[in-house]
């Protein structure tokens, strides 16, 4: 009987192991194919085209226009719709909290997932906004000789209010906040001689900077650049783009520079998320491109050229979405291009999806989900 015993276990063992290979080596199968055809699994068409812009949202996409707001499923079915009169509309995303904000207007709209949060009416005209998961906003709002850094909770009162001097500070470009609404990072440029230099400032609006002037936790300047981009990417670390390089910072208390890193090429796009930096880079005396991605140690991961052009691109499912047109480009995570080719649709946006190989895709006339084959 213990002999019997014996067999079966070890002919279990053996089963599981043999299950667990044929696993493993269909996971990097799946992972290294390239698929031939993008497969149109279902198909919605646009009731209206009003200028619609989109971006993804709570597992479908957010569209904003100059005459409404509203969430989308993936079927293009609309969860809710918000009226509103805008002029040149502009979104931002933070898990599960989305601003939009009428650029050169005064209004500013905050969203959850069930619908409108809360509404906020400025005293100048936006030139930026950024949203925290809780709601938190912050805004820079136009004036030539005084620009302001504000920050709104989601109804409207104001958090705090700084006011930028074009002989002191420099005049804010770009903002950002972290994931919970308490620490600030603001882009300012300023003239240097017959140059311009850019000075970046994190303000800490919790007990870390309850004591010091302006909130200000930490501050650096930066000779001849311009720093147009800024963004946390998680809850600890922060990311400033120039025009030929990327800093990452860690820490939110005492934020200190963790690494630069030179680029040899022009950058054309950029994309980010928790765990990557992508960028499109433009080759220098020769025609194509170079897709690079570092991790957020920035440390270089992937290269790939290309000839393409491809105007937009964005990291979504751990996947690097290129796209122009009526036609895109999907890599995975290790660089093996998943599908490049045409789709059935211009494309305005699209991103990844629940479901095998399954992809959301807008375009001007509608909306497609496709599934890639082989």
């Amino acid at each position: 009987m213990k002999k019997n015993k014996s067999k079966k276990k070890w002919k279990l063992l053996l089963f599981l192991l043999f299950a667990l290979g044929v696993g493993i080596a269909g996971f990097f199968l799946f992972q290294n194919t390239t698929y031939k055809h993008a497969q149109v699994v279902a198909s919605y068409k646009k009731e209206s085209n009003n200028g619609e812009k989109y971006i993804e949202y709570a597992k479908g996409a957010l569209k904003y226009s100059r005459d409404g707001i509203a969430l989308l499923r993936k079927t293009g079915e609309e969860d809710w719709n918000q009226p509103c009169q805008m002029g040149n509309p502009m979104a931002r995303v933070c898990k599960n909290t989305a601003v939009v904000a009428d650029q050169g207007g005064t209004n500013i709209y905050v969203f959850q997932r069930d619908g409108l949060k809360g509404e906020i009416h400025t005293t100048r005209p936006i030139e930026r906004v950024a949203v925290s998961a809780q709601g938190i906003v912050a805004a820079i709002l136009q004036d030539e000789e005084n620009p302001r850094v504000m920050c709104y909770d989601a109804k409207g009162n104001v958090l705090v209010e700084h006011k930028a001097s074009l002989a002191s500070t420099g005049y804010p470009i770009a903002i950002d906040l972290s994931q919970d609404g308490k620490v600030l990072v603001v882009s300012y440029i300023y003239t240097q001689g017959n140059g311009v230099a850019s000075r970046v400032t994190y303000y800490h609006f919790g007990e870390t900077g309850a004591d010091k002037k302006d909130y200000q936790v930490a501050q650096k300047e930066y000779k001849d650049t311009i720093i147009p981009t800024v963004a946390f990417l998680d809850k600890d670390t922060s990311l400033l783009v120039t025009d030929q390089s990327f800093l990452l910072y860690e820490g939110l208390e005492e934020p200190k520079e963790k690494c630069q890193v030179k680029l040899d090429k022009k950058i054309q796009s950029v994309a980010y998320d928790k765990k990557r930096i992508a960028f499109i880079l433009k080759n220098s005396g020769k025609s194509g491109y170079e897709l690079r991605v570092y991790q957020t140690n920035g440390k270089q991961v992937m290269s790939i050229p290309f000839q393409e052009e491809y105007t937009n691109m964005k990291l979504s499912g751990g996947q690097i979405l290129l796209y122009a047109e009526g036609r895109c480009a999907i890599y995975n995570d290790t660089g093996v291009c998943k599908y490049k080719g045409p789709l059935e649709i211009q494309i305005l946006d699209m991103f990844s999806i629940p479901g095998l190989n399954k992809y959301m895709v807008i375009g001007t006339n509608g909306f497609q989900e496709i599934q890639l084959v082989r």
